[in-house]
């Protein structure tokens, strides 16, 4: 059979990989001058491959449609992109929380590995060459038209990407392509990306990064996320682990939604404040700001304070149990409204896609047009950092390949 696989990222790549090892006539369409350009920036330019933990774990981070990947992850799971990886010659290495990495921490390594792997297989490669259309006849795959003319093709894979980071080609073309088709796109929205908020104290700490801080976030007072982690402030708001987690569960609406820091997690409410009495005491003669120094940097400090309604300048021997109160308060909770999010090309995934209701999930086929099959970032799954998203990639792009 001639198979056209339309994106050469992730997904795509595999997708390739897994038709030509069926014998299949596997030509590769990329519109960028080289494959895998959003592969070579992911993990900060250190590729954070896959994730090494249980299937089980592996879905509880999916958090769009976990069930759809079943088939997929079965087919194709961390171990076998470790292998693949190991036989082209690039070592691994597994850090905390399981994400696994290059050896070398070179994403070009991987992609290396990926094109050793593709040439080995003798997949026709057509760089420089934009997929214009795509032909269906009798509700069938009949050819590929690009910018340098049409050919026949049995099957086509999408593979295009969603709508972040665009320079790299993700532009939304391939949902657009796959909408006039006939299938339905659920709205493309931004996920694990940073968000923006209304207060202006967020751009004054612009820099300060935060460690086992506690981020919760609730909307219309029903608590939505709630972890510890990391996360910092920058000059329109937020970001960080957590709070790129947390986009993920509020990226239909974020608007309005209330977040609360806790800089101080390990401690109760009572405990807090035994703490600030002993800061008090030992500080009598201090000002206010000096007094409680040691509880956080004192740029971070000063917005906590004023958030709490205090004097900075005021005598700590003045002090109040109402204000040690509101103090504590504030520590534990510090209040945020989120505003929206960045821009969606500033999102490392894009929630949304092509519904899944019209995929077969154990093919990754098209159920409205034969030979038409759709993996990676167009589908409407997305997960949480730590590898989950490359490997959806790579597990969706595997069996679509497998399944022509």
């Amino acid at each position: 059979m001639r198979v056209a696989v339309i994106g050469g990222g992730a997904s795509g790549q595999l997708a390739a990989i897994e038709a030509a090892k069926r014998g299949h006539e596997v030509h590769l369409y990329e519109k960028n001058e080289k494959l895998g350009k959003k592969l070579y920036i992911t993990g900060k330019g250190r590729c954070n491959l896959t994730n090494a933990c249980q299937d089980a774990d592996f879905f509880n981070n999916v958090v769009r449609n976990p069930k759809f990947l079943y088939s997929a992850l079965a087919a194709f799971n961390h171990d076998d992109i470790v292998a693949l990886m190991h036989d082209n010659g690039v070592e691994t290495k597994t850090e905390r929380g399981g994400r696994i990495f290059p050896a070398s921490d070179k994403s070009s390594d991987v992609l290396k590995a990926l094109l050793l792997e593709i040439d080995k297989l003798g997949v026709n490669v057509h760089l420089n060459t934009a997929v214009e259309d795509v032909i269906v006849e009798d509700g069938a795959i009949a050819s590929v038209r690009t910018d340098r003319g049409e050919a026949p093709f049995d099957a086509a894979i999408f593979a295009c990407g969603g709508l972040s980071y665009p320079q790299t080609g993700s532009d939304g073309w391939g949902l657009k392509l796959l909408e006039r088709l006939g299938h339905s796109i659920e709205r493309p929205l931004p996920a694990l990306i940073p968000l923006e908020t209304e207060e202006d104290f967020c751009a004054e700490l612009a820099g300060i990064s935060l460690k086992n801080v506690r981020l919760s976030a609730y909307r219309d007072k029903r608590k939505v996320f709630f972890e510890q982690g990391e996360m910092l402030f920058t000059h329109f708001g937020v970001s960080g682990p957590l709070v790129l987690s947390l986009s993920s569960f509020i990226a239909d609406a974020p608007a309005g939604v209330k977040l609360y820091i806790d800089f101080k997690p390990a401690l109760s409410h009572e405990q807090l404040e035994a703490r600030l009495m002993r800061e008090l005491e030992q500080n009598q003669k201090k000002q206010v700001l000096g007094a409680f120094s040691s509880l956080l940097p004192q740029k971070l400090l000063k917005t906590v304070l004023k958030s709490a309604g205090l004097n900075l300048e005021a005598p700590a021997s003045d002090f109040t149990r109402e204000q040690r109160k509101n103090l504590a308060a504030t520590l534990k909770g510090l209040p945020l409204t989120v505003k929206g999010t960045r821009p969606i090309a500033e999102a490392i995934i894009t929630r949304g896609g092509v519904s899944i209701k019209e995929v077969n999930s154990s093919t990754m086929e098209s159920k409205l047009i034969r030979g038409l099959f759709i993996c990676g970032e167009m589908l409407d799954v997305d997960a949480l950092t730590g590898g989950f998203n490359l490997q959806i990639a790579w597990s969706t792009g595997a069996l679509a390949g497998r399944s022509v």
